[in-house]
């Protein structure tokens, strides 16, 4: 039996992460929920649970004006066209960057947990970002960087 390539395998779950994402923007924009209303809320009788007035906030960013969601929706195709490559990214050292791919995934699993639909997406980026972490402390390189040794400024 092989090792277990924490590179690709993390490759692999971030590009189902960030295609959830995306889905999960989309659907975001037409049924807009804020995911931590139940944190400090009122329980009403006919209305359910009702967001405090300290998150007034995130009302206005994910409820009133999508910015989470166009913003989570950005940030899940960056990251496709980073992991699939995009052809223009190829040969840059942005798409060979392990550390950038865990930025990128942590930025998304705080933008994805904010509202509703975007929970599962979060989670799953978290797992794709500790899988990198952990390829990252093994000392594994991408098989483009392997190929693009010592070749001065044609990376």
């Amino acid at each position: 039996m092989g090792n277990l390539v924490w590179h690709e395998y993390s490759r692999y779950v971030s590009v189902t992460a960030s295609v959830y994402a995306v889905w999960a923007s989309f659907f975001g924009l037409l049924y807009r929920k804020y995911f931590w209303d139940f944190v400090g809320g009122t329980f009403r009788d006919p209305g359910g649970i009702q967001p405090g007035p300290n998150s007034a906030i995130f009302i206005m960013l994910i409820v009133k004006a999508p910015v989470i969601q166009i913003l989570s929706m950005i940030l899940g195709l960056f990251l496709l066209a980073l992991e699939f490559p995009l052809p223009p990214l190829k040969g840059l050292a942005l798409h060979r960057s392990i550390v950038l791919r865990i930025v990128l995934l942590l930025f998304q699993v705080f933008l994805n947990i904010l509202y509703y639909q975007g929970t599962n997406a979060a989670i799953w980026s978290l797992i794709a970002a500790i899988c990198y972490t952990r390829a990252q402390m093994l000392g594994e390189t991408m098989a483009e960087a392997k190929n693009n040794r010592g070749k001065g400024g044609s990376a």
